[in-house]
């Protein structure tokens, strides 16, 4: 069984939601041909937040260009969002911009050889929400995920005309190693039409600026932080809150930027919009709210869910531990794929069963080109021995499992997001983890398995 390490250097690659679901239903129909499949692009605000978003909500990515993670421009988009799916009431989503900070920030558009979270800068954040606020909505909603910065929004707060002075008056590059020289904030210029929008951030609350469990130490060395480096990180983002709560007078009374659930999302641009009046709020309840996901759990049979890494951290706000556990409200099974198998894996609240993608190790290179290929065969096998398992339990002897009179119903495959591969030592072989979010996958027989998500 592959263990994820991490201590070993991670590198990804991407998968969207709807690939992945379609892997997910191409491995179901092959032992289920006649099972319907309900494929729900489940998001977790990191990569493809904005286009799942849009895509559900029958909306529209609006292109821009904005500075990227290491200062140069790249090619982004932010989402401005459509009706609410059937079933749902929040009319205001059709008030709703998202700015995905992954798309102008994201680790992805960190070139290897610059990847130093000391360096990079969310300034783009800033500039995306500027154009957002061009259009005119009334509701701005940021996904945090797969960022490739650790500046705490200090990057957005100056593209938004914030000033971060040093003791001699001096204006901050960017970086967030650079906080550790900011004296004060000047917040004279920082665009007036922030107080008549609603910010909203969506984020893993677990994900925390300060401390042993900041986000320095926890997510520095993934992106690229050696040990110094991460001592660093640190040292600048206590200094950011100290400053962020003294000098921002839409701190929220009492608001604890340091250890405030979701201040470390995206290397801390949680904290930094947090200081802006922006609500920080767990990313389920913002962006599966418009889904109608529970009355689709709990029309599933068996509920299927995917991740990159099964493991301890899967309970800590992970989107398949939050699909299992809503499933699990319903009763419904939930069967858990994962590019690899870590310790506390056994132990996931809500999931009944799991298995790692890898039929053999193999050298990641090979697994990142065949992780569709992968995905669907870790399905096909997951699901032969789901029938085999109910046609045992009826009582029926025969071995050919094609000749097999099964019922079937809803075969539900939904949400995953991105496929993130880890590096995970396979003997001589270096396997990454895919970050798959969820799928749905009903089938019926005798016993009703669970939906994917």
């Amino acid at each position: 069984m592959p263990l994820y390490k991490d201590t070993v250097a991670q590198r990804k690659i991407f998968l969207s939601a709807e690939a992945a679901a379609e892997a997910i239903a191409e491995g179901v129909r092959r032992v289920v041909p006649e099972a319907e499949v309900d494929l729900i692009p489940l998001v977790d605000g990191g990569e493809g937040t904005a286009a799942a978003l849009a895509a559900s909500t029958g909306g529209r990515l609006v292109p821009r260009f904005a500075t990227g993670p290491v200062g140069e421009p790249v090619d982004t988009h932010f989402a401005l969002l459509g009706s609410p799916a059937p079933g749902v009431t929040d009319t205001a989503m059709t008030d709703t911009a998202v700015v995905e900070m992954a798309a102008v920030a994201g680790l992805s558009l960190v070139p290897t050889a610059l990847r130093d979270p000391g360096a990079t800068t969310t300034y783009g954040v800033g500039e995306l929400i500027r154009a957002v606020l061009d259009t005119g909505v009334g509701r701005i909603l940021i996904g945090c995920g797969d960022s490739g910065t650790s500046d705490g929004g200090a990057g957005a707060l100056q593209a938004l005309g914030a000033r971060l002075l040093d003791a001699d008056g001096l204006e901050l590059p960017a970086g967030g190693r650079e906080l550790t020289r900011l004296d004060r904030i000047d917040p004279t210029r920082l665009d007036p039409r922030l107080k008549d929008v609603e910010l909203l951030v969506a984020c893993n609350p677990f994900n925390v600026l300060c401390g042993e469990r900041g986000v320095a130490r926890v997510f520095g060395p993934q992106k690229g932080a050696t040990p110094e480096q991460v001592e660093e990180l640190s040292t600048a983002l206590e200094t950011w809150a100290y400053v962020l709560t003294r000098d921002l007078p839409d701190v929220p009374a009492g608001a604890d930027l340091r250890y405030g659930p979701g201040t470390g999302a995206s290397g801390g641009l949680g904290a930094g919009l947090a200081a802006l009046g922006a609500r920080p709020l767990p990313r389920f309840e913002v962006l599966l709210g418009h889904l109608d996901l529970d009355a689709r759990l709990a029309r599933a049979d068996l509920v299927i869910t995917a991740e990159g890494a099964l493991d301890h951290q899967t309970p800590r706000g992970k989107v398949p531990a939050e699909v299992a556990r809503r499933a699990k409200l319903h009763g419904r099974p939930v069967l858990a794929l994962a590019g690899t198998l870590g310790e506390g894996a056994r132990e996931v609240p809500g999931v009944d069963a799991y298995t790692g993608i890898l039929p053999a190790p193999m050298a990641l290179t090979e697994a990142m080109l065949r992780v569709s290929e992968l995905l669907a065969d870790a399905t096909e096998r997951a699901l032969r021995m789901i029938v085999l398992g109910a046609r045992v339990t009826a009582g029926d002897r025969t071995p050919d499992l094609q000749t097999a009179d099964l019922q079937t119903a809803d075969l539900q495959t939904a949400d995953l997001q991105t496929a993130d591969l880890q590096t995970a030592d396979l003997q001589t072989a270096d396997l990454q983890t895919p970050d798959l979010q969820t799928a749905d996958l009903q089938t019926a027989g005798t016993q009703r398995p669970s939906s994917v998500r």
